[in-house]
């Protein structure tokens, strides 16, 4: 009858039907399974530590620096290739010395040729008015001095400028590699230098900003995941790299792997083979599904207006609005030519009238043409990294050397729970005890590589660590369960036992919540592979106080009621 009684008190306990569906789940999601050719398998996906290959560690090129230069020595220097002719710069208003950001200048100049509206518009220098008198155009343009450094920086380097106000001041990310030296004497030509801090030393430094290297960062996983190389971990180390770890790569098919994704670029053809910068892979929008008509493979894609606006601006200047066989539009991946096509008349029309956000690249009709597209489709989409990337360092993990760490953790996981065993019931000396305790840690054991196949989480040595501090401290809670339950040595009455486990949980709830407090900054900051360990833990210690510890709690009282 107290069998019976012991066996409907658990079934009616919605905590421990929760837990055998969340140990179910967990199977699921694990799915292990045997197969005479491949042995044991399972969903789980291992690091590079338990499953052997490559990694590689990336440098981002640019650089972070503070100049100023003489606007009246600037000017000239932006517009003369654009007008093609010299200007003559009369007057320089406001603006003119130290000061930066968003402070008025006005800038008055002269030239001998004919200088539209259009062409000081598509500058993208600010407001202009224009007055011609015979064969002479003068030119008051509205600007700032943060406009003209970004805009010289740029054309003068062929890289994207971002400035970056800082107050009195306006810092540049140069999103390309430009030495101190170099930068020094571009600025020197225009009347300008790189600026000096407080101890006299040149504000420069190579690499680029936080923000930046995260970008890049994401940008480069959604990459290398899109082209089916699925969970590549992509990790910051410092300011300036990135570490790919390739588990089950070799390492001259990681480096291979690496070149593909990069800097994404859409350039115009102006003379032969010369041609000029048109926009980068962040002025892509959205990118379309690959789609068969008009006999022809097409990509879709859209651009943002910034991009609409300087693909107008470019393909107006260079004539491929009037002669698009002439100026093709050319697509590169890491200076690497990926596509190129003209024009269709179609759109040159209309592009110089007004700019057009949608566009189609079409790879033609035969079967190779489709994958063509849809590899195009992964770089578009996927998107560029903003800066160039060059290989700093690599290394190989062996696959028979990884197999082996696997084997030597799970061996350690099995020692690790043998002697807690072995402890407990030195301690308590029942098999009541001991078995719902090494139960309860196997299913938590269940639960945590369950979550990790769920959200297709790589195992590696730090995360397997993890594991093993996650049961360890599911372990001491379970003791602390057990040591309130057993009441000068036997069970208490259910008042007592209420009063008692209550405090125990008192105790759990605060340690796992010091633990998780603990563990967070390694999760948030990332530093390299301690955040696998951070992560486990936490998922193992929230799985053991939310779904584990409770369920403990309730069989341990009703195995010790049926033991009395």
């Amino acid at each position: 009858m107290r069998e019976e009684e012991v066996k409907k008190g658990l079934k009616s306990d919605l905590r421990v039907w929760l837990l055998i569906a969340a140990v179910l789940f967990s199977v699921v999601m694990i799915h292990p399974w045997y197969s005479s050719d491949e042995g044991v398998t399972t969903d789980l996906n291992y690091g590079l530590d338990l499953e052997g290959g490559s990694w590689i560690q990336i440098r981002l090129q640019g650089a972070v620096t503070q100049v100023d230069g003489d606007i009246a020595q600037m000017v000239p220097a932006i517009v003369e290739p654009v007008i093609g002719s010299s200007i003559d710069v009369d007057t320089v208003t406001g603006g003119s010395g130290n000061e930066f950001s968003s402070v008025g200048t006005t800038v008055v100049f002269t030239t001998d040729a004919y200088v539209s509206d259009m062409q000081m518009d598509l500058l993208g220098l600010g407001d202009s008015d224009i007055t011609h008198s015979g064969e002479t155009s003068e030119v008051v343009l509205y600007t700032n001095k943060q406009t003209l450094i970004t805009k010289y920086l740029s054309d003068s380097l062929d890289a994207e400028v971002i400035p970056l106000s800082l107050g009195d001041s306006v810092e540049y990310e140069i999103r390309n590699e430009v030495s101190q030296e170099d930068l020094q004497s571009l600025m020197e030509s225009v009347g300008g230098s790189i600026l000096t801090g407080a101890d006299g030393t040149p504000i420069y430094r190579e690499g680029v900003r936080t923000e930046t290297r995260d970008m890049t960062r994401d940008i480069l996983s959604e990459k290398l995941n899109s082209l089916g190389l699925k969970d590549i971990p992509v990790r910051t180390v410092g300011d300036d790299y990135i570490l790919i770890d390739f588990a089950g790569t070799d390492l001259a098919t990681a480096k291979d792997i690496v070149e593909k994704p990069g800097k994404f670029e859409i350039r115009v053809q102006t003379q032969g083979n010369e041609t000029a910068h048109v926009l980068y892979g962040d002025a892509i929008e959205k990118v379309g599904v690959v789609s068969f008509h008009d006999g022809q493979w097409h990509t879709p894609f859209t651009l943002n207006e910034e991009g609409a606006l300087a693909l107008q601006k470019v393909a107006m200047e260079t004539g491929a609005t009037s002669d698009p066989g002439s100026h093709w539009l050319y697509m590169y991946l890491d200076d690497n030519e990926i596509y190129g096509a003209p024009l269709s008349y179609s759109a040159a029309t209309r592009l110089s009238e007004v700019p057009i956000y949608s566009w189609e690249a079409s790879t033609g009709p035969e079967e190779d043409s489709k994958a063509e597209a849809e590899q195009l489709q992964i770089h578009l989409r996927a998107g560029a990294l903003p800066v160039n990337v060059v290989l700093m360092g690599s290394g190989q993990v062996d696959a028979a050397l990884g197999a082996q760490f696997k084997k030597q953790a799970l061996f350690a996981g099995l020692f690790a729970l043998l002697a807690v065993a072995l402890v407990v019931f030195r301690r308590y000396g029942q098999k009541e005890i001991l078995l719902p305790m090494v139960g309860t840690s196997i299913c938590e054991l269940i639960m945590i590589l369950g979550v990790a196949a769920t959200i297709k989480w790589q195992l590696d040595l730090p995360a397997i660590a993890g594991i093993i501090a996650a049961i360890g401290t599911g372990i001491d809670h379970l003791v602390i369960i057990t040591d309130e339950v057993l009441y000068e040595g036997k069970l208490p009455s259910t008042k007592v036992y209420l009063e008692r486990i209550t405090k125990a949980f008192g105790i759990i709830f605060a340690a796992a919540a010091t633990t998780t407090i603990a563990m967070s900054p390694l999760v948030v900051m990332g530093f390299g592979a301690l955040k696998g360990f951070a992560i486990t833990t936490i998922i193992g210690v929230l799985i053991g106080v939310l779904i584990a510890r409770p369920v403990y709690g309730k069989i341990i009282k009703e195995v010790l009621s049926e033991a009395e």
